[in-house]
């Protein structure tokens, strides 16, 4: 049975969300060129005012902003209301330079949290479920957005944040955790931790995984399925947005659907900002709606994603993001050619290895070089090198394949690369242009 949290708007007809999208635009339009000087001046620049703003046809009109505006108005620059009616923050990790911090209102977390409760139940989540959250807490928008979610359906929670796989297979098993939200890099260290403890999939009380924050490959889910027995979705959402619920999955499991009543979603070509229409392959752009603290009018995430309309059988009339590719900025470029980790994943895993690899990318003679280091899974060790070189031979032809490009292939002892606790470190490049 399809499970809702707010069944009237996530099965809103397409007209009645067209009909909100408007409303909202032209309010929050307004509201980030009373309270926003860094992008009024942005708007001013590309001689737009917020009555040229009349509907969502007109959203091409504003400006994008990226990460590097954020940061260039950090850390007051972009909050539209007074301090003293913001009760939370959150931030990115730095990883890739000054951290973004992002502000909520009271408003802001209650919109966030029933994203997020959209989500878990339409994962199959009830009040009868034990949701053990893995996500970091802290800074990080995973624990407490998915947290909220799971305390607004009535689930009980388990905010084990990240870390301590000893104490993270404990509880799922003491506690009978039915839901399991974390990274997807994480549950498959989780599944082969719990394989190697002896558990089989039989044994594991969860029923459902809800994986998120970083880009997964569909061999990864079926990977990480066939191992803990459950069905997995993906979740998405990112710190300047909100976090984590701005798109989910359903029953289909065939996309995400945006929560349109609260996101504007577009694509554009990542090289020219052009509009892409829907159907085509592009770098996601989001608008918040609701955002009262930290409002974001077209954001350039680097996701790149395709849109679809098509009918859902769950009955959500919401636009569906299907898998991510890749991140513009995780896209590596490689002799000319565009590289997506996630298209070497899908090789591995087709070939019966497990998503533990590292791609190390380097320039020698003014030529690039792509090494893929690929753990062998305990059955496939051996000390033949007849057998390990004839596996090694396949993978390289099957990433030839994908890629259109060779890369040299090294195969390792199983658990030799390091496992991550959150988002996977899968490229190091080494490049110095």
């Amino acid at each position: 049975m399809e499970r809702y949290f707010q069944q009237e708007m996530e099965c809103a007809p397409y007209e009645k969300i067209k009909a909100i999208q408007n409303e909202k635009l032209i309010k929050q339009v307004h509201h980030v060129w009373e309270h926003v000087p860094y992008y009024r001046k942005k708007m001013e620049e590309k001689g737009v005012r917020p009555e040229d703003i009349k509907s969502t046809a007109d959203l091409y009109k504003l400006p994008f902003l990226s990460k590097k505006d954020l940061r260039k108005a950090y850390p007051y620059g972009m909050l539209a209301v007074p301090l003293k009616d913001c009760v939370r923050i959150h931030s990115t990790s730095g990883t890739t330079g000054k951290r973004v911090i992002a502000f909520y209102t009271q408003a802001d977390i209650d919109m966030w949290e029933e994203c997020c409760a959209r989500a878990i139940m339409a994962a199959g989540g009830t009040n009868e479920d034990v949701c053990q959250i893995s996500y970091g807490y802290g800074l990080f928008t995973g624990g407490a957005g998915v947290d909220g979610g799971s305390h607004k359906v009535g689930c009980l929670t388990v905010p084990a944040s990240s870390g301590n796989t000893e104490r993270q297979v404990m509880f799922i098993m003491d506690l009978k955790a039915t839901i399991l939200c974390c990274t997807p890099s994480y549950a498959a260290y989780l599944a082969e931790s719990m394989k190697e403890m002896g558990y089989r999939p039989e044994d594991i009380p969860l029923k459902i995984g809800i994986f998120g924050a970083e880009a997964w490959s569909e061999e990864m889910r079926q990977d990480i399925e066939k191992t803990l027995g459950i069905k997995a979705y993906d979740i998405y959402g990112l710190t300047e947005i909100s976090g984590p619920g701005v798109a989910f999955e359903c029953s289909a499991q065939n996309g995400m659907h945006v929560n349109e009543d609260h996101f504007i979603v577009e694509t554009i070509d990542p090289e020219t900002g052009e509009v892409l229409p829907e159907g085509s392959q592009g770098e996601l752009v989001f608008t918040a709606l609701d955002k009262q603290a930290f409002p974001m009018l077209r954001y350039r995430t680097r996701d790149i994603c395709t849109l679809t309309r098509e009918t859902c059988s769950c009955g959500r009339t919401h636009v569906r993001m299907l898998k991510l590719k890749g991140r513009s900025d995780d896209m590596l470029i490689i002799r000319g050619v565009n590289v997506f980790p996630s298209q070497i994943e899908t090789v591995l895993l087709n070939q019966g290895y497990a998503a533990n690899y590292q791609l190390i990318v380097d320039r020698v003679n003014n030529t690039d070089t792509l090494d893929v280091r690929v753990e062998m899974t305990p059955q496939m060790f051996t000390d033949s090198v007849g057998e390990i070189d004839e596996r090694r031979k396949a993978l390289a032809d099957g990433i030839k394949d994908i890629l259109g490009i060779r890369a040299k292939v090294t195969l390792v002892a199983p658990k030799s690369i390091e496992r991550s606790e959150g988002k996977a470190v899968r490229v190091i490049d080494r490049r110095k242009i």
